[in-house]
C-alpha cells in the first residue's frame, strides 16, 4: 500500500514510501538533503517496519529535536498505529 507523509519540523516537506507484507519499499523525500535523504531511502528499501522504526526513531538534526529519518520513523508508526486501530 502506498502512503504519504508530510513532514513536521524538517527541511524536507513530504516523504511518500509503500508498505507490502510489513516491508518497506520505496521511500522518497522530498526537499531535504537530496543526498542523504537517498542514501536514507536505499539502506532501509527492504527492511521491515519495526526495524526501519528501532533504527531511525529519535534521531536529531542539530539542534532540532526531530530529523527526516526521525519524521520517516514518526510516519511508519501513524501507519502501524492506524492498522491497529481498524483491526479492533
Amino acid at each position: 500500500m502506498k502512503y504519504r507523509y508530510k513532514t513536521v519540523g524538517t527541511c524536507s516537506q513530504q516523504i511518500d514510501f509503500e508498505i507490502d507484507n510489513n516491508i518497506l519499499k520505496n521511500v522518497v523525500f522530498y526537499g531535504g538533503c537530496n543526498g542523504n535523504l537517498k542514501g536514507i531511502s536505499k539502506l532501509v528499501e527492504g527492511l521491515s517496519v519495526q526495524e526501519v522504526i528501532k533504527r531511525l526513531e529519535g534521531i536529531p538534526c542539530g539542534m532540532k529535536s526531530t530529523s527526516c529519518p526521525d519524521q520517516l520513523a514518526t510516519a511508519l508508526k501513524k501507519v502501524l498505529a492506524k492498522k491497529e486501530s481498524e483491526e479492533k
